[in-house]
């Protein structure tokens, strides 16, 4: 039975209220997952395996490996499915695979953890060691054929293009086609960027023993169960992952603990009632009417500026026109049909609704598809621009305080709001847009000239932040270098915003023009602890809250001139020592 689309409140409002009941889901144990390991406890062969495997991934366990859509990077207006590395309980494959002392120790809890787990779900006693062992060896087996974390984490390594038909062909024994039919894909490519994985898994369908593949798959779904089971369950996982792998004191309150549950399973379902309820259609024009503006100032201002050969202008034009503007949530919808939740198992209403994600997942693969949704939710708040897409997405959540005030004056919103859109939308056509062309596809169309521009302003900027000190982390300063992307960003931002809110306001007050740049200053009120501020010093892309409102603002003729900075003073640069991009 389907629910209507009408009750996705009525589903949500159970799901909630089945988390939240504690005495049911104590009573509930490890009833949710019964269906799935009776499936794992009929495996009698090897054939049975694979079967297995695609149906957890259709709930949403993904086991063995991982799949899921993303970016044609030959095309990019589809999605393909990628098939990947995975199936390991532990974050880095290095860990099964290190011999010091403390990797040993770590090992050694997880053994435990991973026996906790297997008791839960029925696994009995004097069976333990032994399915526990089975765990491990295939996990290691997995971590020992697994890429290094910083070489999977660059999608061009992950890409690697191959007809589906010629796929199934090659590993029978994982039985693919009929995997891609399970989870509803049919699509004509795949992306298999790591075949010899793929084909020593292959080989463990044959090679490792039903029994041993049953213990594995059963540990796979009590974990990833575990924090929404009973509290035996959620103890073992938060002490494990938790405590000794977050490094976390305490639990997450229960609410909060339900709220990012259901952000996870069923986040865009959750969104569909966020923007409903908080977004007003006054409020989704002007900020879609801002976005318009800032638009045409990056036009503009790349005219005036004499910025490019007439090729690349006319490029960039093209680009910047064709741009999508996405305010509130996505333009496409999904089908929100699902099974009905009930107020009793919130582990059963976990279940349905990742199935239900799962699914909504997969219709993102095929050629036109690659728009269906965004990567952040409509009730996080977020402003990006989309590469593959060529897309500025303006999250409903973002447009409250401080970033967004309906009510407030048009400065405030130009010089909050408008400059983190600006910001984004000169994403489009700096050193990492250019590398897309307006129409979406992958070449390089800036001109040597542009490259070279592009370099001296990008060291200009890392010596005028690398010159800043750091906050909270004394004889140290910012990372030019490693902040220069977002620096660079930050300054393009307040400039396009600037130019729009003169230009849709010639007759602006001297309070306007402030109220202007205290808003943009009011985004990054920040208060780190010593240890935070001196790990971000080292690893963080973006500068420190108080240089992001200063540095910008200091590099503007116009800041000085609403608030009678003299020039040579800190917030008021001499020509020379200004850094200009779009003015």
């Amino acid at each position: 039975m389907q629910s209507p689309q009408g009750n996705v409140q009525k589903l949500l409002g159970d799901f909630w209220a089945s988390g939240l009941d504690e005495a049911a889901v104590e009573q509930d144990g490890s009833k949710p997952i019964a269906p799935l390991l009776a499936r794992i406890d009929a495996i009698k062969k090897a054939k049975d395996v694979p079967a297995s495997i695609a149906a957890l991934h259709q709930v949403g366990i993904p086991v063995a490996f991982n799949f899921g859509p993303d970016v044609d990077l030959k095309a990019l207006d589809r999605h393909i499915g990628y098939f990947m590395q995975g199936g390991m309980g532990l974050p880095d494959p290095a860990f099964y695979t290190r011999t010091d002392a403390d990797t040993v120790a770590l090992m050694g809890r997880y053994r435990g953890y991973v026996k906790q787990i297997l008791a839960l779900t029925g696994t009995a006693a004097d069976k333990l060691d032994a399915d526990a062992a089975s765990v491990l060896q295939i996990e290691t087996a997995l971590a020992n054929s697994a890429k290094s974390l910083d070489g999977i984490n660059n999608p061009f390594n992950n890409y690697a293009p191959i007809a589906t038909k010629d796929l199934t062909k090659q590993y029978k024994n994982l039985q693919l086609a009929d995997f891609l039919k399970a989870q509803g894909v049919q699509d004509d490519l795949v992306s298999m960027a790591d075949p010899a994985m793929f084909k020593q898994l292959d080989g463990m369908i044959t090679s490792i023993k039903p029994d041993q593949w049953k213990a594995y798959l059963r540990w796979r779904v009590g974990d990833a169960m575990a924090p929404y089971l009973s509290k035996s369950f959620r103890d073992a996982e938060f002490q494990f992952r938790g405590r000794l792998l977050r490094g976390e004191g305490l639990p997450e309150p229960r609410w909060q603990e339900v709220l990012d549950a259901i952000n996870v399973a069923a986040g865009p379902m959750l969104g569909r009632e966020y923007v409903a309820r908080y977004l007003g259609a006054d409020t989704r024009r002007q900020a879609a009417v801002i976005v318009d503006q800032i638009r045409e100032a990056q036009i503009a201002a790349i005219q005036d500026r004499g910025w490019g050969n007439e090729q690349v202008v006319a490029e960039a034009k093209a680009k910047l026109d064709a741009m999508k503007i996405e305010v509130g949530a996505p333009r496409r919808d999904l089908d929100y049909s699902v099974q009905p939740m009930g107020r009793g198992s919130f582990g059963g209403n976990m279940l349905i609704a990742s199935t239900w994600r799962h699914r909504e997942e997969m219709k993102r693969i095929g050629k036109g598809n690659a728009d269906r949704r965004w990567d952040v939710l409509p009730q996080q708040p977020a402003l990006a621009y989309d590469i593959a897409q060529n897309r500025l997405i303006v999250t409903a959540a973002v447009l409250q305080a401080p970033v967004f005030s309906a009510g407030a004056e048009p400065a405030a919103q130009y010089g909050a709001f408008g400059a983190l859109a600006a910001h984004e939308i000169t994403r489009a056509i700096d050193a990492k847009g250019a590398l897309v062309d307006a129409q979406g596809q992958l070449r390089s169309w800036w001109s040597p000239a542009e490259k070279t521009g592009w370099t001296l302003l990008t060291n200009k900027v890392a010596a005028q932040y690398g010159a800043y000190p750091y906050p909270g982390v004394p004889n140290a300063k910012v990372n030019g270098q490693l902040t220069a992307e977002e620096n660079l960003a930050d300054l393009a931002g307040v400039e396009l915003a600037w130019r729009a809110f003169t230009t849709a306001q010639p007759a602006a007050t001297a309070a306007s023009k402030q109220a202007f740049f205290n808003a943009w200053a009011g985004l990054w009120a920040q208060q780190l602890s010593p240890n935070e501020a001196v790990q971000r010093a080292t690893a963080d892309v973006r500068a420190p809250g108080p240089w992001r409102t200063n540095g910008p603002l200091s590099n503007l003729p116009a800041f000085g001139e609403a608030f009678g900075c003299k020039v040579g003073q800190p917030m008021q640069r001499t020509e020379a020592e200004q850094i200009k991009l779009w003015r």
